[in-house]
Parts: C-alpha cells; structure tokens; sequence
C-alpha cells in the first residue's frame, strides 16, 4: 500500500489540496509518460475524485479514487475510508476486494467528467452513477 498516495488522495478529498507529486517508487519520468499533453493521465479513470450521483439524496454521494498504483480509495461523509486493492481487467471492465470478496464492474461510460460503472453482485447487476467532484468541498452537516 502506498500509504504517501493515499494521504495525497485524502487531502485532495478534504479540500486541503496537494501538488501533483510522484508516488513512492515513481521517478517523475514515470508519472510524466502516464500522461497526455493536457497534463491527464491517459486513462480518464484514475487519479480522479468520484462521487456517486444516483445514492441517497438525503446524503452526500460517496466517493471512489482510482488510484493507479493500484490502491481504491472508497469514503463518504458518514463513514470511515477504506483502502482496497483494485485492476483494470479489461478496457470495459475493473475488479476490487471488499472485506475478502472480489467485486467486478463493468465501466458502461467513462468521461472526464462521468463515471457509469455496472456492479456484478452474484445474479444482479446494479448501475452506479458518478460525477467528478468539485473542489473545494466540505462534508455537509448529516442530521443524525
């Protein structure tokens, strides 16, 4: 786990912020071949603040950080974060660990803006919508 990722990735979450700096074991040559002349990466996925459009109304969606070392960043305003390990399978399709099982969705759409992901969970598929967050933010209240 590249715990200086994560720390990057939880500042940029809580709106303090943070240069764009190499991850442990990465020469900056490294980060600067992972991206475009834009200063994107190449996949429109990673090193991105999603938050979930489609859940509760009543609460502030949650958030997922594709990180790409290889670290999923998953918080939201009423819970702790958790650290999981995640792949891109395929061009469509992405995997995670949650609490010992693997997860498989496929990425219906992606943009530099939205995220539609399609959750396999056993017999079910479930859609998962996400917007690229807006920075500065700041949790909200969540009336108890």
């Amino acid at each position: 786990m590249d715990t200086k990722a994560a720390i990057i990735a939880l500042l940029s979450v809580w709106g303090v912020g943070a240069a764009s700096l190499p991850a442990a074991g990465q020469d900056a040559q490294d980060v600067e071949d992972a991206t475009d002349d834009a200063g994107e990466t190449a996949n429109p996925l990673l090193n991105k603040v999603w938050v979930r459009t489609d859940d509760d109304p009543s609460r502030p969606g949650p958030m997922q950080i594709f990180l790409e070392d290889g670290t999923l960043v998953s918080d939201s305003c009423w819970e702790t974060y958790r650290l999981s390990k995640w792949q891109q399978v395929s061009d469509t399709a992405i995997s995670w660990d949650e609490d010992g099982m693997t997860i498989n969705a496929d990425i219906s759409s992606v943009t530099a803006t939205e995220l539609v992901l399609s959750l396999k969970l056993g017999s079910d598929v479930q859609e998962q919508h996400f917007a690229l967050a807006s920075v500065p933010y700041v949790c909200p209240d969540v009336v108890k």
